[in-house]
């Protein structure tokens, strides 16, 4: 007999009670170190009092309203967003395969109202992960991801990620766009290689492309920057934000410039739920922490340390491990094995550190960007202990 809840996920039997800053306690009163932040989500660990204090605030006085009438707190996260990033414009989501959706929509429409509606192909990586609907499966294109959900959505090529040569000959006359993570996440927390953003927006700008980036994983300070793109020293045209954002509430934003944001003009596009008081007071706490000084550099100075700390461990148990992949608060370890990132995954969680597979057999980092030096001492400890486990084994 099936259970109430669909059966969409292999669930771990734990359920957790309560958490606080990096540490997460499950319903027996055991601590974990919570080097997962629901999947890079809870970018200021648990129960940050500033977020609890503004949601607190805004439970008390407006939930929802519709998007039919002004939202100040949108207005407030937009004007943010627009003064820290490339963007001129942004919309709202619930999620980050929502702001993928936007931005896919928006490039279409651009090429349409500038005369050339055959322009509607998007380029993306392979080994990429851009969300859960019909349309984002499609923009991934891994097969595990699409099997059972055929015919695929049509209007996305694939080329390898890193790949500039195949990149150039994907393009045709009915190619609209180039969609990349900055940095790959579930595909295996793979940083673009050093140069490659920038040709990506020369290729765009040669071609009369738009540039997307899906940096709903890696932006929003994860990897040390504010966006993941910024450390290539370019912008894109469209980007689609979530995850951090939210700091745990659903909020996700597609970020354009004007030229493309000004085509999405009243009745193109919506949502009942997106940008609502609740989310966007989450948002704007979510900001008021991330752009304080010294937040984001802190994050890169801790970005650091967990990767030399972890390269260490590579050195000393080559058996098990083979290389460290990413960027600032956004890393990897690549087991050496076949399976062994799910040997190590499962051994880590025992010792009650929390992480999570990835693509090319890597075992995920993506603690709270609120994480220490001791914190992350102590999750080498664990590394360590399980590392020495496996290598006897």
């Amino acid at each position: 007999m099936i259970d109430s809840i669909m059966p969409t996920y292999a669930r771990i039997d734990i359920a957790f009670d309560r958490g606080e800053g990096v540490y997460l306690y499950d319903t027996n009163g055991r601590r974990y170190l919570d080097f997962l932040a629901g999947i890079a989500v809870d970018c200021l660990g648990h129960c940050h009092p500033h977020l609890v204090k503004e949601l607190t605030s805004q439970v008390g006085k407006l939930w929802h309203t519709s998007n039919l009438y002004r939202v100040p707190g949108q207005e407030k996260l937009a004007d943010r967003l627009v003064a820290n990033s490339f963007a001129d414009s942004v919309f709202f989501t619930n999620s980050g395969a929502e702001a993928i959706e936007c931005g896919l929509k928006s490039i279409r429409r651009y090429h349409y109202l500038n005369g050339a509606p055959e322009r509607y192909r998007v380029i993306c990586a392979a080994n990429a992960f851009h969300g859960r609907t019909l349309a984002t499966i499609a923009a991934g294109g891994q097969a595990k991801h699409l099997e059972g959900f055929g015919p695929a959505v049509d209007g996305f090529d694939h080329v390898a990620f890193g790949n500039l040569n195949e990149m150039r000959a994907a393009i045709t006359p009915q190619t609209a766009a180039i969609l990349v993570e900055p940095v790959q996440g579930e595909g295996g927390v793979n940083p673009a290689p050093q140069g490659y953003l920038e040709e990506l927006r020369a290729i765009a700008d040669e071609f009369g492309l738009l540039l997307m980036f899906d940096e709903v994983q890696c932006g929003i300070g994860r990897t040390g920057r504010l966006f993941a793109h910024e450390w290539a020293g370019i912008v894109p045209d469209v980007m689609a934000i979530a995850k951090g954002i939210g700091g745990g509430f659903p909020v996700g934003a597609c970020l354009a410039v004007e030229k493309v944001a000004s085509v999405m003009t009243a009745g193109t596009h919506g949502t009942t739920y997106g940008g609502n008081p609740l989310a966007m007071a989450a948002a704007n706490a979510v900001l008021d922490v991330i752009l304080e000084d010294g937040f984001i550099a802190n994050v890169e100075h801790t970005g650091r340390y967990f990767r030399q700390k972890l390269e260490g461990l590579v050195s000393k148990y080559p058996a098990v491990l083979e290389a460290v992949s990413g960027k600032g608060l956004m890393l990897g370890l690549r087991a050496t094995a076949d399976g062994g990132n799910s040997a190590l995954n499962n051994e880590l969680f025992g010792l009650g550190l929390l992480t999570a597979l990835a693509g090319n057999n890597v075992v995920r980092f993506v603690p709270p960007l609120i994480v220490n030096e001791q914190h992350i001492d102590d999750a080498i400890s664990m590394i360590d202990q399980a590392c020495q486990k496996l290598s006897a084994a």
